[in-house]
């Protein structure tokens, strides 16, 4: 093991070989000249070096007394005699870290702002590295604005604080969070640590992401949202699968596309996420929870509820991204137009059906004549109403419309489709 030797200039003119009386409280601790100079400039240095300009003897310095907590200053005095002191829990950190300030002693002062910072987070105790919210996005966060104090710097600390004629420095409550839990913050600061985290269902998921949110540790949110980066060997491009309410504003991009020779004519949407991500992907995005309705005999599509709300938003997000002028019709107006290619993963009650949203009404009386039953795709009414989209990922593509305005498309990746209520609730589950 080895063993730092810390060497401290005196800045103190104290004797060094003297005793002082302090009377802390009812307990009366004797230090000499050389443990007080040890910390010093310090409220006791102060006071004794005044005491020697009067006297000129140290045998005449009088006891200073000051009514604090003895417990605490025998931990001051271990560390003025140059042991190193470290705080068991919150409580006693609170208390070293008042007095520290209260007795300006600048050494332990630093001591203490360079040690972890002990917090309590539900039934448990916390000793938090002050750098671990050194990463993208973390800072500024619950800790940092709601127990400022703990991770400001020394200088920082009681900003206005006057020693002199100060009888009681502020009063300080050792940090606690009682009403989150101890086990999920754990896990975060284990994330937070560089270590990967094993999660092992969405309502663990859940749980995570909504204590991330609680303490406003932004690039941890972004790391634990549902997602997946893939590269489509197809295309040889980046793309990531994400949900609709976990899209954030500032990850938006747009890449127009070159390939085709002519920009003008469109392009792709492409998301990076914030805090996390270098390189942009083009955006897949999921839309669950029986929001959307697709249209057959249009190809168009509508939004229900908060969806609308988050896809009106991203739209119009993508025409600023493009510099598109005032005067162009915004993107987010709906119905918006979808597209299924044969790429497209179709699933219609149940079943999978790679024809379905492709086949034309022409098609469909045709094709229905002559053909087995069996062999026969499927077609019904495609005017009867709209369809149900449980859940659907699409890519969003930019193109020229027939006006000469840009319009977006939603090209179908995957959908997962209800054709009748009865199919709906063939789907439901018993309580």
């Amino acid at each position: 093991m080895e063993i730092r030797t810390i060497s401290h200039s005196s800045k103190s003119n104290l004797p060094s070989e003297k005793v002082f009386s302090i009377q802390i409280g009812s307990e009366i601790f004797r230090l000499s000249g050389a443990s007080i100079a040890s910390d010093a400039p310090s409220y006791f240095s102060h006071f004794f070096e005044n005491q020697l300009l009067q006297s000129q003897d140290a045998a005449n310095a009088r006891t200073l007394y000051i009514d604090r907590d003895p417990t605490t200053f025998r931990e001051i005095a271990r560390h003025l005699q140059g042991y190193h002191v470290r705080p068991q829990d919150g409580a006693q950190f609170v208390k070293l870290f008042a007095d520290a300030q209260f007795y300006t002693l600048p050494r332990l002062m630093s001591q203490l702002f360079e040690s972890e910072c002990f917090i309590q987070i539900g039934d448990r105790h916390f000793q938090i590295p002050r750098d671990i919210f050194s990463g993208p996005g973390d800072s500024p966060n619950f800790f940092t604005l709601g127990f400022a104090a703990f991770f400001a710097s020394p200088t920082a600390v009681f900003p206005g604080l006057e020693r002199q004629g100060l009888l009681r420095p502020p009063a300080i409550v050792p940090p606690s969070v009682p009403k989150r839990s101890a086990d999920i913050f754990d896990e975060l600061l284990h994330m937070l640590r560089g270590y990967p985290l094993h999660i092992r269902n969405e309502d663990h998921r859940a749980a995570l992401l909504r204590d991330c949110r609680y303490f406003h540790l932004r690039g941890l949110e972004q790391k634990l949202i549902p997602h997946q980066i893939t590269t489509n060997p197809f295309t040889n491009r980046l793309e990531i699968v994400i949900r609709l309410e976990d899209v954030r504003p500032s990850g938006i991009q747009f890449a127009f596309d070159t390939a085709s020779g002519s920009p003008a004519l469109g392009g792709m949407v492409t998301y990076t996420r914030p805090f996390v991500d270098e390189n942009a992907a083009d955006l897949v995005v999921e839309i669950g929870d029986e929001t959307s309705l697709i249209h057959r005999g249009s190809m168009r599509a509508v939004f229900l509820g908060l969806s609308k709300q988050r896809i009106t938003s991203l739209l119009q997000t993508v025409g600023k991204k493009m510099n598109l002028p005032d005067s162009h019709p915004p993107l987010g107006q709906v119905p918006i137009k979808i597209r299924v290619d044969r790429e497209s993963d179709l699933t219609v009650d149940g079943e999978q059906d790679s024809q379905y949203l492709m086949i034309s009404r022409a098609q469909a009386e045709a094709g229905a004549g002559g053909v087995p039953p069996a062999k026969r795709p499927r077609v019904d009414n495609l005017d009867d109403g709209p369809r149900v989209v449980r859940t659907g990922q699409w890519r969003l593509q930019v193109q020229r419309g027939s006006t000469g305005a840009y319009e977006v498309v939603l090209v179908a990746v995957k959908l997962d489709i209800y054709t009748s209520p009865r199919v709906r609730n063939r789907s439901r589950k018993f309580l």
